[in-house]
């Protein structure tokens, strides 16, 4: 928002002072016939924190959600909403506000009586309800839309009274399922970040649904990551991404995504069944089937040096790897490399004269950010 700093030193207290309520699911199951869409699910979500349901299409965050707000029915299992369980509550007595994709603005009403449709069934007087549009559409920058509708407005103009919809009413939690994903990439960028300086003036409790891991990894107090109906992990953006519970979070959270290797006795990185595996000199538990690094952390030994030309990181053993892609991202560098059987990806901040396609260079992993996982693909810590 342009005008966010000076609006905030004028405030003196936020819009919305809401009573946050935390939510709690106490395995949580949703059925629809044979297909099990959420599978014993159980989460606290703290009063007034922001979390991020976060997973692929198809992994039951969306239907979480909904199971929240009263528009599905548990299978089996609780939703609390403060000290309330609120499983077989009516969506419109669980006092939750919700944004939903498709923005879901009456067409044929301006900004202003959008805005003020959730007052409608509450007690509020003429002069407080306007006080409050007023309020709400200068928070969110559209005071100068009010007497417009939405045919008239942009995307990113529309998200905006959808949220401020959503605020108005002091609800006990923002539920928000997929809100930006209509918005093209620029605008998703500065909405999600505006959402967020909402979130946090406002400190309402707030569940939001994304399949997009870099939107969760910069709004969310917490980020909840669900695969195949089941909870992966729950943990800060740092934690999900540092000490990833199993390989499907530390695959999915990251861009690109991390590398994986079979581990053979040694303990070695196998780079194909038919091959010698290459020793990489490293302490890997004895339990260990796969090892995973980052591409950040895989370096070039030969440029990856300190000012007196000694080595800056405790890295492996080097190892003959062919360049198969350089991709210039602009402000950093992406090199597919291929050895044998398999492929990786480096991330570099700069490309080394004489690295290009097809060029041969030695590679080598940082030992402190190796992972670890068994058989299962849980990690090793």
């Amino acid at each position: 928002m342009t005008a966010e700093t000076q609006y905030k030193a004028e405030r003196e207290s936020p819009v919305v002072e809401a009573d946050a309520a935390g939510v709690t699911l106490s395995n949580l199951r949703k059925e629809y016939g044979d297909v099990v869409a959420v599978n014993g699910l159980s989460l606290d979500v703290e009063p007034g924190e922001f979390l991020v349901l976060l997973g692929p299409s198809g992994c039951g965050k969306s239907t979480t959600l909904r199971m929240i707000a009263g528009l599905e029915t548990p299978t089996s299992g609780a939703v609390e909403i403060g000290e309330d369980d609120v499983t077989r509550t009516l969506p419109q007595k669980r006092d939750l506000s919700m944004v939903f994709q498709s923005y879901a603005l009456y067409p044929h009403k301006t900004v202003r009586e959008n805005l003020a449709f959730p007052l409608g069934k509450m007690e509020v007087g003429d002069d407080e309800k306007g006080r409050k549009i007023e309020e709400t559409a200068r928070l969110l920058e559209i005071d100068e839309l009010l007497e417009k509708k939405p045919g008239q407005l942009s995307g990113g103009q529309r998200q905006r009274v959808a949220v401020g919809r959503t605020i108005i009413r002091e609800p006990k939690a923002f539920l928000m399922d997929e809100p930006l994903s209509n918005l093209d990439a620029r605008l998703r960028v500065n909405t999600r970040f505006e959402i967020r300086d909402l979130q946090q003036q406002l400190g309402t409790t707030t569940i939001y649904v994304t399949h997009d891991q870099e939107e969760a990894m910069s709004v969310a107090d917490r980020i909840a990551i669900m695969e195949g109906g089941k909870l992966q992990q729950v943990g800060t953006p740092k934690e999900v991404y540092t000490e990833p519970n199993n390989e499907f979070v530390a695959g999915f959270i990251g861009n690109p995504p991390m590398n994986f290797f079979d581990v053979a006795p040694g303990p070695s990185i196998a780079f194909g069944e038919t091959t010698t595996p290459h020793e990489l000199e490293m302490t890997l538990p004895e339990t260990a089937e796969r090892a995973g690094i980052r591409p950040e952390h895989v370096h070039l030994p030969k440029y990856d040096t300190g000012r007196d030309g000694s080595h800056t990181r405790d890295l492996t053993e080097p190892f003959a790897s062919e360049v198969a892609v350089v991709e210039p991202l602009g402000n950093a560098y992406e090199i597919e490399f291929a050895r044998e059987e398999t492929s990786f990806v480096a991330r570099l901040r700069s490309l080394p004269e004489g690295v290009s396609t097809g060029s041969n260079v030695e590679v080598a992993f940082d030992r402190d950010e190796l992972h670890a996982f068994d058989a299962d693909g849980e990690a090793i810590r």
